[in-house]
Parts: structure tokens; C-alpha cells; sequence
């Protein structure tokens, strides 16, 4: 067979977009609202499709960072070498939770021995264990709201995108029946084409709120599962560092113990 040119490939191109039975030539045949509402869909849908892929990878990614980090957490011996292994971790949002934590306890017991308090002081240990607290409650609203953002362009395409759709068509319809008024013509053949017309701009409406609405609901459910494991993880790390002082308080009075005051 030889290789179609240019020309031949843009005559077959024209002849397909002038038959009006299939869709190119529907669309190409409709009104210029028409034209405009579809257009448009295909841009919420291309945009939709794009914010799709970028979270699906995010998420994706941030799971598996999030799976690597309990592994390196739990085989550490202490906090400061769970810090130095998990510093590559930049996408899971529990290993920037534990880092922002570390952060601030470093941070917290420089100003504990700048005061000159001893770290078994109530005071200087409620005080780090109040700044930390803030610290994970503050970076984990900031990580909610990246991990969230973008999906609300999916549920507004998802919720608009049919009465755009819709809107196409009835406009349509109306150009169809305006135009048989117009000729007299009342039988199927001429009602049919430019209703069929028409019901294409539903049909686009929906190409684009179905992929919209399903990626929206699947990529929230993933968002609070994400949500939920990060609760846990600021109280768990609170209790552990009550427990951990507890130890070392414990410990310390074992080696020294206070002296006995004589009656």
C-alpha cells in the first residue's frame, strides 16, 4: 500500500468531519454556543484528568514513604538516629510530622539550658511538651491542606460539568426548533439532526463529571485515612515522650536517691 500525503490525509480528515453521523462532524455542525459549551468541558476535562494523575502520584508516593518510615522508626534506637534515617523521607506526611517534632525538641531544649532549668523540671517539661503539640497540630494542618488541594476543582467539575452539559443541549434544541419554524419542515428527519446535535453537549458533560467525581471521592477517602494515621501518630508521640521522661526521671532517682532527712 503507499504512504498517504499530505493532501490525501487532509481530503480523508474533511470528509469524516463533514459526515454528520459521526461526532466530529456533530460537533462541527452545531451552533456556535454549542461549540462553546463543549469546548469548555473538554478543557474541565483535560484539567480534571491532569490534577488526576498529579495526586494519584502524590499519594501513591506518599503512602509508600509513609510504609518505609515505620520501618526505619521502629528499627532505630533513638529519636536522633530516626531522624538522620528518615531525613529522605520528604512526602510522607508522618515523617514530616516526626521531623517538624524533632525540630522543635532540639529547639526546646536549647531554651530549657539557656534558663538554666533542669530537664526533669515540670515546668520546662510541660513547656516542651506544649510547644510540640503545637508543632504537630501546625504542620499537620499545613500538610491536610496541600494533600487537599486541587480537589475542589474536581468536585466543582464534578457537580457542574452535567448542568454545562445540559445547558448546551436545551440550547441547541432551541436552535433546532427555531429552525424548523423557520423552513416548515415538522418531520423527523429535520428535527432529528440538530437534536441529535445537541444532546451531544450532555454527553461531554458527563465525559467529564464521571472520571471527576469518582477520583474525588477515592482520592478524600485516601486523604482521611491519611488524616486519621496522623492523629494517631501526635498523641502516640506525646505519650512517648511523657513515658520517656517518666523512665529517665525513674532512672536517675534509682542512682541518686534523696537523702533521708533525720528526726
Amino acid at each position: 500500500m503507499e504512504d498517504l500525503g499530505l493532501g490525501q490525509i487532509l481530503d480523508l480528515f474533511s470528509q469524516w468531519a463533514g459526515d454528520p453521523h459521526n461526532v466530529l462532524g456533530m460537533i462541527l455542525s452545531a451552533g456556535l454556543v454549542v461549540k462553546g459549551v463543549i469546548f469548555l468541558l473538554l478543557l474541565f476535562s483535560v484539567i480534571s484528568w491532569g490534577i488526576i494523575f498529579v495526586k494519584w502520584r502524590v499519594l501513591r508516593r506518599a503512602k509508600r514513604e509513609t510504609l518505609e518510615f515505620w520501618g526505619l522508626f521502629e528499627t532505630s534506637r533513638d529519636l536522633q538516629s530516626s531522624y538522620k534515617k528518615t531525613r529522605h523521607l520528604e512526602s510522607s506526611p508522618i515523617a514530616s510530622l516526626f521531623h517538624a517534632a524533632h525540630e522543635e525538641l532540639e529547639t526546646s531544649q536549647k531554651s530549657v539550658a539557656n534558663c538554666k532549668l533542669p530537664n526533669g523540671d515540670p515546668a520546662a517539661n510541660f513547656d516542651r511538651y506544649g510547644r510540640v503539640r503545637r508543632a504537630l497540630r501546625g504542620t499537620q494542618v499545613a500538610l491536610v491542606a496541600s494533600l487537599e488541594s486541587s480537589l475542589t476543582f474536581l468536585a466543582s467539575t464534578g457537580s457542574s460539568a452535567p448542568f454545562v452539559g445540559l445547558f448546551g443541549t436545551v440550547w441547541g434544541i432551541m436552535d433546532s426548533f427555531r429552525n424548523i419554524g423557520a423552513t416548515g419542515a415538522a418531520n423527523l428527519a429535520a428535527v432529528a439532526p440538530g437534536i441529535s446535535e445537541a444532546l451531544i453537549a450532555t454527553a461531554f458533560g458527563l465525559v467529564a463529571a464521571i472520571p471527576a467525581v469518582i477520583a474525588y471521592n477515592h482520592f478524600l477517602n485516601s486523604i482521611r485515612a491519611l488524616t486519621a494515621d496522623m492523629d494517631r501518630f501526635c498523641d502516640d508521640f506525646i505519650n512517648f515522650l511523657q513515658r520517656d521522661d517518666l523512665r529517665k526521671r525513674t532512672a536517675e532517682a534509682a542512682v541518686n536517691p534523696a537523702p533521708r532527712i533525720r528526726k
